[in-house]
C-alpha cells in the first residue's frame, strides 16, 4: 500500500514530460473602455423614488423538482413556493450553465459567458503530463471524472488570475452607478483577485465566500448532523478543502475582514440580509445578491431539520433534504421581512438556482428529466424560476422558455436603466414576456459539448462522443426518445443556428481540467467540466 501511496503521489507531483506553455488571461480592450466610459457618467435622469428594490435570491445545486411547487413529492417548501405563486413561475426556466462559475457569470452580466471567455469551470490545477494523467485514472474515487490530459496548461499566475473578466460590467456596477446601494450575501465565485473581488465589482457590501463552497457549521458542533458521501472525490475534496474555512472558503466582510462565523451559515445568510435592508435608508433604493451555498455539499444538517425526515432511509438524501427544508424556512424569515416593513410592495424578488440537482452524488434525481449537474441535459439546465413584484406583476404561470439572462435585462428596465450600447445582451424584459413568442432560442457550449433549445425542439451535440440527439420535448420530456435520424431538416436547421450563435462567441480564457461521464440506460456520455 505504501509503494502505491509513494507512486501515485510521485505521478502526481513529477513535472517531467510537462509540456506547459502560457494559457494567457486576456481581456477585451474595447469593452473595457465601453465599461469606464459607461461607468463614468450617469446614462439616464432616473428618479430614485420609485426605482423598484432588487433581491436575487440564488440556490446551490437546488434543482427544478426539489421543491413543492414543482412536484416534489418528498419534502414541502411553502415559503419558496410563495414566491411564485405571489409572482410569475416559470416552469421552462433554465440556466446558462450546467456548473456554478460560468452560471454566475452569465447571471451577473445578462451575457452569455461564452461572449467573455468564462465557458469552464475555474480550476486550480491542471493535468500536465502523462504520468499525472495515468495516476488521476488509478483513483477509483475519481469517477465519475476523467483527466484531461491537455497540450497548454495555464501558468500559476494566469490560474490565480481566472475569474469574472475585468471588461465585463456587472448589474451590481450598473445598479450602483444609478443611485442602488448594493450588496451581495454569501457565494460569489467569480474570481479571488483582487480585480474580481465583489467589492471591486460594484458591491459596495459584502458578507460571505469566494470559494465554490464552504462549511455550514463547525463539524464537531452537537446539533449538527454531518455526512459524507462514501466513495466520492468531488465530496471528500470538499470536505478537506473546506476545513477550519481557510483560503477562498474563509467567511469575509467587505472581501477582506475575515469573520469567524459560529451559527449555521444559512441562518446567518438571511440574519445579513434582514440586518442590511433593516439599516438602508428611504431615499435610495436597494440591490440584495443573496447567494445561499445550500443545499450544495458539503451535507451538513441541524438535528432540528434532520430529525423531520426520519421516513427518509438513505442518509445522503435525507440530511440534503433537511437542508433545503432549512433554506425554504429562512427564505420565509425573509420575506415576511419585507411583507411586515412594507417592502414588499416596491420590491423585486426573483428566485432561482445556479443549475441543476448534482444526480452524480445520489442527493437527487430530477426526476422526471434526465441527468443533472454537469450535464447539458433538462436536469442539467432547468432550475426553479420565479419572480415576485407585488402590486406590480399579476400572480400566474410562464411556459415560455426563459433563462437566468433575462434577470438583468428585466432588473434595468424596471428600474429605468439604459444597457450599454458597446456590448450585446442577450436577456428580455420578463416583465413583458406573458405571450408565446416561438422565435427564441437558448444555446449552451463548454468546449466539446454545446446544446440548442428552439421551440420545443432540443438538440445537443456532444463532440467528446460524437453523437448528436435531437429531442422533441413535449413528447419527451425526459429526453428517452431520440429522433435525430428521423427528423433531418428540423437537425440541420438547429445546428446551422448552434453554429451562428457559437461563431460569435469569444474563446475560453482557460481549458477544461477533467470530463464527467454521465451513464444511464440509455448510454454514456462525457460532458466537460
Amino acid at each position: 500500500m505504501k509503494q502505491i501511496k509513494l507512486l501515485l503521489f510521485l505521478f502526481f507531483s513529477l513535472q517531467i514530460f510537462a509540456q506547459e506553455s502560457p494559457w494567457k488571461i486576456y481581456w477585451d480592450e474595447h469593452l473595457t473602455e465601453g465599461k469606464k466610459n459607461y461607468l463614468t457618467a450617469v446614462i439616464k435622469d432616473t428618479n430614485s423614488a420609485k426605482q423598484p428594490n432588487i433581491i436575487i435570491i440564488l440556490a446551490d445545486d437546488l434543482g427544478q423538482t426539489d421543491i413543492s411547487l414543482y412536484g416534489s413529492k418528498l419534502i414541502e417548501t411553502p415559503n419558496i413556493d410563495a414566491i411564485g405563486k405571489n409572482g410569475i413561475t416559470f416552469t421552462e426556466g433554465y440556466i446558462s450553465s450546467p456548473v456554478c462559475s460560468p452560471s454566475r457569470a452569465g447571471l451577473i452580466t445578462g451575457r452569455y459567458q461564452q461572449r467573455f471567455g468564462h465557458e469552464l469551470q475555474m480550476c486550480e490545477q491542471y493535468v500536465k503530463n502523462k504520468l499525472q494523467y495515468w495516476g488521476f485514472g488509478l483513483k477509483k474515487n475519481m469517477r465519475p471524472l476523467t483527466p484531461v490530459l491537455n497540450k497548454d496548461v495555464p501558468t500559476d499566475e494566469d490560474r490565480m488570475r481566472q475569474g469574472l473578466p475585468p471588461s465585463e460590467i456587472t448589474l451590481a456596477e450598473i445598479l450602483q452607478k444609478n443611485f442602488y446601494h448594493t450588496a451581495i450575501i454569501g457565494k460569489w465565485h467569480l474570481g479571488a483577485m483582487d480585480f474580481a473581488k465583489p467589492c471591486n465589482r460594484g458591491f459596495e457590501y459584502q458578507y460571505g465566500f469566494s470559494e465554490a463552497y464552504t462549511l455550514y457549521a463547525d463539524p464537531k458542533d452537537k446539533n449538527i448532523v454531518n455526512y459524507k458521501i462514501p466513495h466520492q472525490f468531488m465530496d471528500a475534496h470538499q470536505w478537506k478543502t473546506a476545513k477550519g474555512r481557510t483560503g477562498n472558503c474563509a467567511i469575509t466582510k467587505n472581501c477582506c475582514t475575515r469573520v469567524e462565523e459560529t451559527g449555521y451559515l444559512t441562518d446567518k445568510l438571511t440574519d445579513e440580509a434582514i440586518n442590511y435592508m433593516s439599516t438602508q435608508d428611504s431615499t435610495h433604493p436597494f440591490f440584495i445578491y443573496l447567494t445561499y451555498n445550500a443545499p450544495h455539499v458539503p451535507l451538513q444538517a441541524t438535528t432540528y431539520y434532520y430529525n423531520q425526515f426520519e421516513h427518509i432511509e438513505d442518509p445522503i438524501k435525507r440530511t440534503y433534504l433537511a437542508m433545503i427544508k432549512n433554506l425554504d424556512d429562512q427564505i420565509g424569515r425573509l420575506t415576511k421581512y419585507l411583507d411586515s416593513t412594507g417592502l414588499s410592495e416596491n420590491t423585486i424578488v426573483f428566485f432561482l438556482s445556479d443549475n441543476g440537482g448534482a444526480y452524480y452524488n445520489g442527493t437527487t434525481d430530477n426526476k422526471p428529466y434526465r441527468g443533472g449537474k454537469l450535464t447539458n441535459f433538462e436536469g442539467g439546465l432547468k432550475v426553479p424560476f420565479m419572480m415576485q413584484w407585488k402590486g406590480k406583476v399579476e400572480s400566474g404561470t410562464v411556459s415560455n422558455p426563459v433563462i437566468s439572462l433575462d434577470i438583468f435585462t428585466t432588473v434595468c428596465k424596471a428600474a429605468n436603466i439604459y444597457l450599454p450600447t458597446d456590448r450585446v445582451y442577450d436577456g428580455i424584459d420578463l416583465m413583458h414576456y406573458t405571450t408565446k413568442i416561438t422565435e427564441r432560442s437558448l444555446h449552451w457550449r463548454s468546449a466539446e459539448n454545446s446544446a440548442i433549445r428552439f421551440n420545443n425542439w432540443k438538440l445537443i451535440i456532444n463532440d467528446i462522443d460524437k453523437t448528436k440527439l435531437l429531442y422533441d420535448l413535449t413528447e419527451s420530456i425526459d429526453e428517452s426518445n431520440n429522433v435525430y435520424a428521423q427528423n433531418p431538416k428540423i437537425a440541420t436547421d438547429l445546428e446551422n443556428k448552434l453554429k451562428t450563435w457559437s461563431d460569435q462567441m469569444g474563446k475560453p480564457l482557460w481549458p477544461r481540467t477533467v470530463n464527467y461521464l454521465y451513464k444511464d440506460k440509455l448510454g454514456n456520455y462525457y460532458f466537460a467540466f
